[in-house]
This record gives structure tokens, C-alpha cells and sequence, in this order.
């Protein structure tokens, strides 16, 4: 993340539903702070930062209960957010990520992700790394 940020925001929590809930806060007083972001950049970037949040939540798996450290930042040309989590690493091919059918229960998230944001890359390893950037339209 630069040093060129408009605004930045600092999560840190165990993964659980309560850290999605302090994530839609950051990204609202990120929206204060930078209100020049568009209605569109704000929507799509929140929801893809959102499923991947809840996504990270709902399948922290280890020994230990995992935490989750979610950076979100805003400056003139892009939209980023990095969540890291100490859980066991997620076995998740995003080349293979497809919208399941339309009678299905779950399993948007990720493309819904990958559909509203410019890249999305995971890095497994000791834990997870959620890379997410969504340049601004409005830019």
C-alpha cells in the first residue's frame, strides 16, 4: 500500500462476523473521509471487500481461534484492501472461481469479487494474504 493514500483504515480482530461488521464500518468513514469517490467505485468495491471478509470469517480454519488484519485505503487513482489472517491456508484456485447456477445456496462471493474488482489475488502460505484493488472510474 502507498504513501500517496487520501485515507486509510486498520482493522484487526478474530475472525469472526463482528470484524465483517468493523470492516463496513472502516469502509463508511473511508466514504466520509474521501466523499470524491463515485457511488459506483464505493458499491462495487465494498461489496467485493465485504464477500471476501465474510468468506475469510466463515472458513478460518486452524488450531487456534485465527485473527484477520484488514488494511483498506483510497488515493487518486485506486481502491485497496489486503486481509491477513493466521488460519490454515485456504486451498482456493481463483482461476477456477465461476458463478455457481442460479438455484444455488452460496458460493457468489468470490465472483462477485473478481467480477467488481480490477485484481484479486490470494497468497497462501503461513496464513492467508487477500490482495483486492479496484482502480477508480472516477478518476
Amino acid at each position: 500500500m502507498g504513501s500517496d493514500a487520501l485515507a486509510s483504515e486498520y482493522i484487526e480482530g478474530p475472525a469472526d462476523l463482528t470484524l465483517v461488521d468493523a470492516v463496513h464500518d472502516a469502509l463508511e468513514d473511508l466514504w466520509r473521509r474521501v466523499p470524491e469517490v463515485s457511488d459506483e467505485d464505493r458499491m462495487l468495491f465494498a461489496l467485493a471487500v465485504s464477500e471476501v471478509a465474510t468468506n475469510v470469517v466463515e472458513h478460518a480454519e486452524g488450531p487456534e481461534h485465527a485473527t484477520v488484519t484488514v488494511r483498506l485505503e483510497v488515493d487518486a487513482a485506486m481502491l485497496t484492501a489486503v486481509m491477513t489472517d493466521d488460519a490454515d491456508p485456504a486451498l482456493i484456485r481463483l482461476d477456477r472461481v465461476a458463478m455457481p447456477g442460479e438455484d444455488a445456496e452460496s458460493g457468489r462471493g468470490l465472483a462477485l469479487a473478481l467480477a467488481a474488482l480490477d485484481d484479486l489475488e490470494h497468497d497462501p502460505g503461513d496464513g492467508n494474504v487477500w490482495r483486492l484493488r479496484r482502480r477508480r472510474r472516477d478518476a
